[in-house]
């Protein structure tokens, strides 16, 4: 139950979760755009953050309009057709799976774990056995954190599924020594505004091949074929970057370690700070990967909990003594002025999603609830939902903001 301090006094500028930081670079190639009159979706700006991304992760990559875009072309490319059964991972935003359905494919989502709250190599071992013949594994690094890849990715290839890599939220992290992103056999990044690298909006497809580049940049372009006028023998679409935002992420880029950097003391400021209440930071494999911190995100062990319910829209809870959740916890600090949010809602609770199949590492998580069936639930994503919360972890906040930050969480616990 939170119990204000009598000094404490909201933020005079809002604390956000994660704005972007901009350094004056960016206006550079964005004037450049502007004088070479490159006001369009061809220009230098674009061919250099092509290749600049491409230097870091390998590979070959594309700049599309969006993350979203690049899924939906990485669809594409997969071979995703109308009816082909698709796994995806549970805990993520819907712009993972979306494009899932914008080519018309069955959607079969997989529970989390708990190590870096993400898709779960046992539950994606279970749903093979249950939908064999499955296209496509799409896999999310939650707030920036890498997933158990090796296992992921071997279960997939080992089952005939192309591997298509959700690094939105990831960029500059990585796994056994590799950068995230191009780990399987498609991956994608984004840029939108509030990541770790923003262009505003703005992704990246990445492929290992330069056929696969060519033929997604081509889709981008409306796939207009090699002929004097307008020609098309194939359906395409309005997704290529804008030169103008690649100006933004090419002054951007080359920020991305001090981003990180930035990012990882907030984290450690917060675990620090909150090592002797009964919560847990979001957790990483540190011995096989290095996250970029994008998000600093806290889960409420169970006994800590105050009761707390949840509809679609709404959330109410019941304040008691020396426990708190995250509604409350949200809701102390929209009261000074800082900006937190839930844990990203697992798809399969989405009303969107309610009718898709769901697995856990149990098998079929749908009606876990039966009265009937002995057992805990296992549904370990709408867990992390229920007690987690993402704060503040905006890179441009002080210490002395974070410490107020702190202060406000621990006393939510008094």
């Amino acid at each position: 139950m939170f119990v204000a301090p009598d000094y404490m006094q909201p933020f005079a500028k809002k604390l956000y979760l994660s704005s972007p930081t901009m350094h004056g670079e960016e206006l550079i190639y964005m004037k450049e755009a502007f004088d070479t009159n490159w006001m369009s979706t061809v220009g230098e700006n674009i061919d250099r953050v092509e290749e600049q991304i491409a230097q870091k992760l390998g590979g070959y990559a594309v700049a599309l309009s969006s993350g979203t875009a690049a899924l939906h072309l990485a669809m594409k490319l997969g071979g995703i057709k109308p009816g082909d059964l698709v796994f995806s991972s549970d805990m993520t935003f819907s712009a993972t799976t979306n494009p899932v359905v914008y080519e018309g494919a069955r959607q079969v989502f997989i529970d989390t774990e708990r190590d870096t709250w993400n898709m779960d190599p046992e539950a994606l071992e279970q749903a093979f056995s249950i939908y064999p013949g499955v296209k496509a594994v799409v896999l999310a690094n939650l707030y920036g954190t890498p997933g158990k890849l090796d296992e992921l990715i071997s279960i997939a290839h080992r089952h005939g599924a192309i591997v298509i890599e959700d690094a939105a939220e990831s960029l500059g992290a990585s796994y056994k020594g590799r950068q995230t992103g191009l780990l399987g056999d498609i991956g994608v990044i984004s840029f939108n505004g509030n990541k770790i690298i923003t262009g505003s909006a703005g992704g990246m497809l990445l492929t290992h091949t330069r056929a696969e580049a060519d033929k997604a940049r081509k889709w981008s372009t409306q796939s207009r074929e090699n002929a004097p006028w307008y020609q098309h023998e194939e359906l395409g679409y309005n997704y290529r970057m804008s030169n103008v935002i690649a100006g933004v992420v090419r002054g951007q880029l080359p920020y991305l370690e001090e981003h990180i950097a930035q990012k990882r003391a907030i984290y450690i400021r917060y675990k620090e700070g909150f090592k002797d209440l009964p919560v847990t930071m979001n957790p990483y494999d540190g011995q096989n990967s290095q996250p970029n911190f994008w998000l600093s995100c806290l889960l409420l062990q169970e006994e800590a909990m105050c009761p707390q319910v949840r509809s679609d829209t709404q959330a109410l809870y019941t304040p008691q003594t020396g426990r708190s959740c995250p509604t409350e916890i949200l809701e102390i600090l929209a009261r000074y002025n800082a900006e937190g949010r839930p844990l990203w809602k697992p798809m399969h609770l989405q009303p969107l999603y309610r009718m898709h199949p769901f697995v856990t590492a149990r098998g079929n998580g749908r009606g876990q609830s039966n009265a009937y069936i002995s057992g805990e639930m296992t549904d370990v994503g709408a867990d992390l939902f229920a007690r987690g919360l993402c704060l503040p972890s905006d890179n441009k906040m002080t210490t002395e903001q974070q410490d107020q930050v702190i202060e406000i969480v621990r006393a939510c616990f008094r």
